[in-house]
């Protein structure tokens, strides 16, 4: 695809870099990471974000960790680093899924540039996903559409391309005309700060509204298709996203919208048999109280789980499955 989109994380001359996704769209400026402490923070504080590219940052930070390590004491250390990486952000399934490839082969190969092959192997892999994913996806996408997403599911939560935006940047390319609602997706606005932001930069037609707008559009303008990502699919299909998520699957049930998530089969999660099963972390507290309410309690959890009876279709790299059943037979091939 010949978008022109921003380079999510490099890794040059061994050593791996991150877009400061914090700062978008005021600046877009880079961060060195040259400790793993570097790297924890910044999967934590979210320089770093999306399931995808947290995965890949991850690889690439847990190989660096292990540049100078004793091979007596190799396999000890990676496992104890990969470890507390992960402690980072424990519901995105990519983090511990990168994490723990790289100490399944370091375990039988405890070399350093073995672990940087294979975090680049993944890096690769997730390229190929996204163009796939958006090819797959790119099938719903009808002439003169009116699509919405939620949260940042594109370039910047990947290597390139995205995942949820990935059908659009194809059909983009392809000269396809379609629109775009963004919700703002709030406390940390990651609608409005970035996939607005790189979906405008991409030349797709793209609104912003706020997320308690969603039901009005969809009851007056009309949405014909809503696409998320997702941080995790657990074994019965239920869908693990930013919260807010759940919200979009209730209206696309009660307009009739189709809901369609879209994801690498590596955010496929076949050891949580449930939705209900997986630990939902909870975001700071200010972050949603800002000058408002200083003293107020706050419940602000990160994400929610839509129910697998709301998804309409799961898009992955090897097709769209419309039920757990499809799922599960794309993902064994």
């Amino acid at each position: 695809m010949n978008i022109s989109l921003p380079e999510t994380l490099t890794w040059q001359n061994e050593h791996l870099r991150l877009l400061d996704q914090r700062q978008l769209p005021q600046e877009t400026a880079y961060l060195d990471i040259n400790t793993l402490d570097d790297a924890w923070h910044a999967i934590q504080t979210l320089t770093v974000r999306g399931a995808p590219a947290i995965g890949v940052a991850a690889a690439y930070a847990l190989a660096e960790s292990m540049r100078d390590v004793a091979s007596d004491n190799f396999v000890t250390q990676l496992k104890e680093n990969a470890e507390y990486l992960k402690s980072a952000r424990p519901t995105a399934v990519n983090l511990a899924w990168a994490t723990n490839r790289l100490v399944e082969l370091g375990t039988d190969q405890p070399s350093y540039a073995a672990l940087v092959e294979e975090a680049e192997q993944i890096h690769a892999a997730d390229l190929n996903i996204c163009q796939s994913i958006g090819k797959h996806g790119a099938t719903l996408i009808q002439p003169g559409a009116n699509l919405l997403t939620h949260c940042n599911a594109g370039s910047l939560a990947v290597s390139r391309f995205g995942t949820a935006t990935a059908p659009m940047y194809y059909q983009r390319n392809a000269g396809v005309p379609f629109h775009v609602y963004v919700d703002e997706t709030r406390p940390l606005y990651q609608g409005a700060r970035l996939t607005a932001w790189e979906l405008e930069q991409a030349g797709i037609d793209v609104t912003l509204i706020c997320d308690n707008m969603a039901a009005t559009v969809m009851a007056t303008k009309g949405v014909d298709l809503v696409i998320v990502g997702t941080d995790r699919v657990t074994a019965n299909g239920d869908v693990v996203n930013k919260i807010g998520t759940l919200n979009l699957a209730v209206l696309c049930q009660h307009f009739g919208v189709p809901f369609y998530v879209a994801c690498p089969s590596s955010t496929f999660d076949a050891h949580t048999p449930s939705g209900d099963q997986v630990v939902i972390e909870e975001r700071a507290a200010d972050e949603v109280r800002q000058q408002h309410a200083a003293q107020v309690n706050v419940y602000n959890p990160a994400f929610d789980v839509t129910p697998n009876s709301l998804v309409t279709g799961i898009i992955t790299e090897y097709g769209i499955a419309h039920d757990n059943v499809e799922l599960r037979k794309l993902l064994a091939g």
